[in-house]
């Protein structure tokens, strides 16, 4: 029994280092224009802060813009010149992540006033209520924190080694240091998202505690206070009140965000089966090991992005569930029959789900799909361009 209370110690622990990593990472990269009071506590905006992230983040994009050395990598030097079309699907790839890039810093300066008054209500639930109403400590919470952070350090380092990794090319240190910073910026932005929706998550998943300590008591016999009920019911609308207000402020980045993996995934893959048919000519270090990494981690981020959004839709739908078992009690009274009645009309009619631009569900459904399409269009590419993936001897 010692064994996993110390592992879920350590879990707890890390969950915990990252998310302040996070908050302090986003203070000094200029992403988080809030400073806390802690005598009211709640988060003031705080004009210099977003001076400071605006003009620090618009120099860095400007600088990352600027002409580059476009010979610093070897391999891409070569399959340009002889596959002019994987250099058209780069150069579109370019221009995705460009706007990503510039929208996410606009529009997440630009809607700091909503979102401040979101995470404050959010503290305002946690201290008034959530902090009293957890049962235990919840497990998938501090896993998913602590997989968001180590996907954001791959991502980082998976870029910095094919950028050093590959051999005899030319290294430009300012270059990529502008370059991975912004990167990182990007990543640090959708993080917040994530965040925030794993927070609402656990949430919800300590309302469906309470229900289901409450249908357990009422089988043992006890009875239950009508008016917690209702309170849960409100405490419940109000996350998907403001979960969908969150939605509403990242829905842009995050679509943005998925687009620009999804465009990443389509050239690394074509680049590599370029790479292992002529692997030959490339080194094995670059076929084998360089960019199968970076697309597995690619991949891992896009489905991880899709897991964290499809964990409080399902959680969302136990909560129906969890109500149905209050069916079959005979010893309810009048009042806690009702409040669990209208509890039940309002998740029949209202649910916990990610909607991006009022099109896209965020679930595990839009991801197999999302997936499959991916490698659709790298084996359409590879269809249209075969011709050209096997290079002629010099």
């Amino acid at each position: 029994m010692s064994q996993p209370k110390r592992i879920h110690r350590i879990c707890q622990g890390l969950a915990r280092f990252t998310i302040r990593a996070t908050l302090y990472g986003s203070w000094v990269l200029g992403l988080f224009p809030f400073t806390f009071d802690s005598r009211k506590r709640r988060l003031n905006r705080s004009k210099w802060l977003l001076a400071y992230g605006l003009v620090l983040n618009l120099t860095l994009v400007v600088l990352s813009m600027l002409p580059s050395t476009d010979d610093h990598n070897s391999v891409k030097v070569e399959v340009f010149e002889r596959n002019p079309l994987v250099k058209q699907v780069e150069e579109l790839v370019e221009v995705i992540s460009l706007i990503t890039t510039l929208v996410t810093h606009l529009r997440t300066f630009s809607r700091s006033g909503e979102l401040v008054e979101i995470l404050n209500e959010l503290l305002v639930l946690e201290k008034s209520h959530f902090s009293k109403l957890m049962l235990s400590e919840c497990h998938t919470f501090n896993r998913y924190v602590i997989e968001k952070g180590l996907v954001v350090v791959l991502e980082i380092g998976s870029s910095l080694v094919i950028y050093f990794g590959i051999p005899d090319s030319k290294i430009v240190v300012y270059e990529a240091v502008c370059i991975y910073i912004v990167q990182l910026e990007v990543l640090m932005v959708v993080m917040h998202f994530h965040l925030a929706v794993i927070y609402i998550y656990r949430y919800v998943w300590t309302i469906n505690g309470q229900l289901l300590d409450m249908a357990s008591r009422l089988r043992r016999g006890d009875s239950v206070d009508p008016d917690r009920i209702q309170l849960l019911l409100c405490l419940y609308s109000r996350l998907l009140d403001l979960n969908h207000r969150l939605a509403a402020i990242y829905d842009i980045q995050v679509t943005l965000f998925m687009a620009t993996l999804f465009s990443a995934n389509i050239i690394v893959g074509h680049v590599l089966v370029i790479c292992w048919i002529n692997i030959t000519r490339f080194s094995m270090l670059v076929t084998i090991l360089l960019f199968p990494q970076a697309l597995i981690i690619n991949f891992w981020d896009l489905w991880q992005g899709i897991a964290f959004c499809d964990l409080a839709e399902s959680t969302g739908k136990k909560t129906s569930m969890i109500l149905k078992l209050f069916n079959d009690m005979e010893n309810m009274d009048q009042e806690t029959e009702r409040r669990v009645t209208e509890f039940t009309c309002f998740c029949s009619h209202r649910r916990l789900k990610v909607c991006h631009l009022g099109l896209l569900d965020i679930n595990y459904e839009m991801g197999f799909r999302m997936v499959i399409t991916n490698i659709l269009y790298v084996v359409f590419l590879v269809q249209f361009d075969y011709m050209n993936l096997k290079f002629k001897t010099d």
